[in-house]
């Protein structure tokens, strides 16, 4: 047998996965198409329906449902950026988000936190929130931040924005946030601009990614599509996180609800390109394999990574970049079922090649954080990063050497090749126990969750550079104080 060797270094493959033929991708776009076209989409929000409106969609006035036509959405898909730049509060380190490229950031808006020391779940303040941001800045696995808890110290009219303030302070990182009243949004974005040094440096180099999250089935309230308009004229990118639940807010079969997540976004990417042409936006989601038995949303289970893996094939089919929430758990503890889901969400977003993938820290349905899950998780993600970068050739010949030294004397585990590669070839995950039986009983027996609470005091017990300057810190808390204010907070709450 002859093997060709003309090229000698041959590039790497990355791993990748389909679950949808081409013949049905465009199958369920075409039937979401006229599900706009002859059921309609139902929007609260009075601006967005005279930006539809004026783009030819019709009004049932009896129904208040939109019905949109194909043209509107293809003329919206025309003009969307198929990448969009992410960059740190220095305004110097980006991140592509697009393409295949993978970015990984914790869950948001989790309403509770796991205490390992205390197994339980508990309320979150703000030392809590702090903590979790410093954490999130020192692991990194995960590209982006989020604003992740919802602090309890601080009045709930204010709880979007004090995330946003708390996650600038703390981590340098791009931040996925998101709001849950129409008021949040302009403090936040001024806080942004803060950052950034003004409005065109903002739209210039984006720090921050807004979900907005339509209402199943078939609906965008006030609420989310204000978010979208005025994030499309600011220029910060918007997330759509339709939550298509099967059974439940959406047809139960996987290729129905893929159709509902479709018609969701794509009139979301309507919406921004009329507010503002050319308006970065992602395609994503937070659908779940609705459990019928236990009336819950796994976001563990099997079809709701498919349904993930799915859309975000339809997202790349149309060139938009893609979002997911993947790699966590419905456990709600840390044990070998929060393992199993998350390990097995964060490997199949990788080869999926979601470009944010959401969920790091997270159990129990989206509503909890764990600082030690957010270790183990980050582990997980490094896992992932090595293995959609593939098998790389790293020398040529490849071995062939190497064995003429071998017979030489020469060993393998002293070699200078070893020493020169065994850090690229090889993970080394930060809290997996790869020693043997003998080594683990002599540290104690320690457990995983053990092992990733000891690397969370190690990790926040060092001293962090400040991410701001004292004038935009002060700034920062300026917009934050009177906008707490308005809600009879007279006086935010310490920050060390």
């Amino acid at each position: 047998m002859h093997i060709d060797n003309g090229n000698p270094m041959i590039p790497a493959l990355r791993p990748g996965m389909k679950l949808l033929s081409d013949a049905l991708v465009t199958k369920i776009i075409d039937e979401s198409l006229e599900v706009l076209q002859t059921i309609g989409m139902y929007v609260e929000n009075d601006e967005a329906v005279r930006l539809l409106q004026a783009a030819g969609a019709r009004l049932d006035a009896a129904t208040r449902r939109l019905h949109i036509p194909r043209r509107i959405i293809e003329q919206a898909l025309a003009t969307v950026p198929h990448e969009i730049a992410m960059y740190d509060s220095s305004g110097i380190k980006s991140y592509v988000v697009g393409g295949n490229n993978v970015h990984f950031d914790p869950g948001s808006a989790a309403l509770r936190m796991f205490d390992h020391t205390l197994q339980t779940e508990r309320e979150a303040v703000t030392a809590d929130v702090i903590r979790f941001v410093r954490l999130t800045q020192r692991l990194d696995n995960f590209h982006f931040q989020s604003t992740g808890l919802i602090s309890t110290d601080v009045p709930k009219e204010v709880s979007d924005a004090y995330r946003l303030f708390l996650g600038l302070q703390f981590s340098s990182k791009p931040v996925v946030t998101g709001i849950f009243m129409v008021n949040s949004l302009a403090p936040m974005i001024a806080m942004l601009r803060a950052v950034r040094g003004g409005p065109d440096q903002l739209q210039k180099k984006p720090l921050a990614i807004f979900d907005a999250c339509p209402s199943p089935p078939l609906k965008w309230s006030n609420l989310t599509a204000q978010s979208v308009i005025d994030c499309a004229r600011a220029g910060i990118p918007s997330e759509f996180v339709s939550m298509p639940l099967t059974g439940a807010t959406s047809p139960v079969t996987l290729t129905g609800a893929l159709v509902q997540h479709a018609a969701e976004s794509l009139t979301g990417v309507a919406i921004a390109q009329l507010a503002q042409e050319g308006a970065p936006v992602i395609y994503g989601g937070s659908p779940a394999g609705f459990d019928l038995r236990m009336g819950t949303p796994p976001m563990g289970a099997i079809e709701t990574m498919m349904i993930d893996a799915a859309y975000t094939q339809i997202g790349k089919y149309f060139g938009l970049p893609t979002h997911a929430y993947m790699g966590l758990s419905d456990a709600k503890t840390i044990d070998a079922q929060a393992g199993l889901e998350s390990g097995i969400g964060t490997i199949l977003a990788a080869i999926a090649g979601v470009n944010v993938v959401s969920g790091g820290g997270m159990m129990n349905f989206e509503s909890t954080q764990s600082l030690e899950k957010l270790i183990i998780d980050n582990d997980i993600c490094g896992m992932a990063y090595r293995l959609i970068e593939g098998i790389q050739q790293r020398d040529e010949p490849m071995a062939l050497q190497l064995f003429a030294d071998y017979l030489k004397g020469e060993e393998f585990i002293t070699s200078p090749h070893t020493l020169k590669w065994y850090r690229t070839e090889l993970a080394y995950p930060k809290v997996s126990d790869r020693g043997n039986y003998q080594q683990w009983e002599n540290a104690g027996k320690p457990t995983l969750a053990d092992r990733a609470k000891k690397q969370v005091k190690k990790l926040l017990l060092q001293k962090d550079a400040p991410i701001l300057n004292d004038m935009v810190r002060n700034e920062l808390t300026n917009i934050m104080g009177s906008y707490a204010k308005r809600f009879g907070l007279e006086k935010l709450p310490r920050l060390d």
